[in-house]
């Protein structure tokens, strides 16, 4: 789930965010987000669906109903996005940063990819992140990774910080 390469209309806190039809695992956080800073009980109305009785026979669409249709219709019927997250997975499993890559786009791709798998409901634990980073590092960075994993609790270390110290020793 790459970001969008520009921002449209409502990437504010006042405005939803627009979408385009594309980018939808993005959009769908940014909705989710926004949503539960305005009223954390209407998310729960979008998400579980009404708790008062409500007519059906062609009189309306409740918002659950709308989200439902959208998540189906990008993230795929249940045993589509297992699919998706399989395959994440298995980039998340053998990912490795080129040779002569530099960090920051490592870094874009590597999160392009643990984004998706969040949007599909799949959280990997930030040390687990922190630490396959570390991992997929050359070679060449082994000095770099021996004196982060010395001088950092890699318990508490984000990917940013990660990344940060990555780029000073650069």
């Amino acid at each position: 789930m790459a970001a969008p390469s520009y921002f449209e209309e409502g990437q504010s806190t006042y405005r939803p965010p627009r979408f385009n039809g594309q980018y939808y695992g993005w959009w769908k956080t940014r909705m989710h987000d926004f949503i539960m800073a305005e009223d954390s009980e209407l998310w729960d109305v979008i998400y579980d669906g009404p708790f008062v009785p409500m007519k059906t026979g062609g009189e309306g669409t409740s918002a659950k109903e709308i989200w439902e249709a959208l998540q189906t219709a990008h993230e795929g019927t249940t045993q589509v996005k297992q699919s998706k997250i399989d395959i994440l997975t298995t980039k998340y499993e053998f990912f490795e940063m080129k040779e002569d890559e530099y960090i920051q786009y490592m870094h874009t791709r590597f999160t392009s990819i643990i984004n998706e798998l969040h949007s599909l409901g799949e959280v990997i634990p930030r040390n687990k992140l922190v630490q396959k980073i570390l991992s997929v590092l050359p070679s060449s960075w082994e000095s770099k990774v021996n004196a982060i994993t010395k001088a950092k609790d890699l318990q508490k270390l984000t990917i940013d910080e990660l990344i940060g110290n990555h780029k000073l020793m650069r």
